[in-house]
């Protein structure tokens, strides 16, 4: 099981949100790339990276940043946020980042996603964030009536990479993740399953290894890194042994 760091982007500096409210966001640093290496350095292969500002405006607002962290992390960078068609797609690859994260397209636009996969194998990553069970979209600032379930199965044998389930609820608060919903969903598909929203500690790390077989891919973990309950090195310890 793999676990990613979070480095998630507002106006270049390194923030986490409380329950995806930009209104809520705590401020970690002004320098992301040395971040970057800061993970690297606790042994950290794979980064999560999302341009908060690009959720919302559909388009990226922070690309410097993303540069900067690609060109210093000598693992895989997975980016998200406002990545909504092909030219922009095709840019980050060419940058360097190794999977690209796309959430709202993939609910209003799933067969350009679908497209998206084909061509770029194992570089798609389909956000499926919850709210409630049902998706949300817009930098989750919309919620959709469709069920969470229902929108992952829309890609079974397209090609994508990963399913990333986030539980909003619960993202930026240390709650602890919702095990239990994102085993259920790692059960009712056959594409593998990033967790993420409300890690807490080591014990969602070992809770999660439990049921790697299930489809569990990995944990994406912020907020739990920079207040200091989580301890990286330990955790990719952990998610290895599974």
């Amino acid at each position: 099981m793999i676990v990613f760091p979070a480095i998630d982007l507002k106006a270049g500096q390194v923030v986490r949100l409380a329950e995806g409210d930009m209104d809520r966001a705590t401020i970690y640093g002004d320098n992301p790339a040395a971040q970057a290496t800061i993970f690297a350095e606790a042994g950290a292969g794979f980064l999560h990276v999302v341009d908060l500002d690009g959720s919302f405006a559909g388009r990226a607002e922070n690309r410097e940043a993303v540069e900067a962290i690609v060109e210093v992390f000598p693992g895989h960078v997975q980016l998200g946020g406002g990545i909504r068609d092909a030219k922009a797609v095709e840019g980050w690859f060419n940058l360097g980042v190794s999977r690209v994260v796309m959430g709202s397209a993939a609910l209003k636009d799933p067969e350009f996603v679908k497209q998206m996969a084909k061509e770029w194998e194992n570089g798609i990553v389909v956000a499926v964030d919850a709210r409630d069970g049902m998706v949300a979209t817009e930098g989750w600032a919309e919620v959709s009536d469709v069920p969470v379930r229902d929108l992952a199965r829309r890609f079974e044998d397209a090609g994508v990479a990963s399913l990333l389930f986030t539980d909003i609820g619960r993202d930026g608060l240390l709650k602890g993740c919702n095990i239990d919903a994102t085993v259920e969903l790692a059960r009712s598909v056959d594409i593998p399953v990033i967790a993420s929203g409300g890690v807490k500690g080591l014990d969602d790390i070992r809770m999660l290894a439990v049921h790697a077989e299930d489809g569990i891919e990995g944990v994406i973990t912020g907020r739990a890194l920079y207040e200091g309950k989580l301890d990286l090195a330990a955790a990719i310890q952990m998610a290895e042994r599974a």
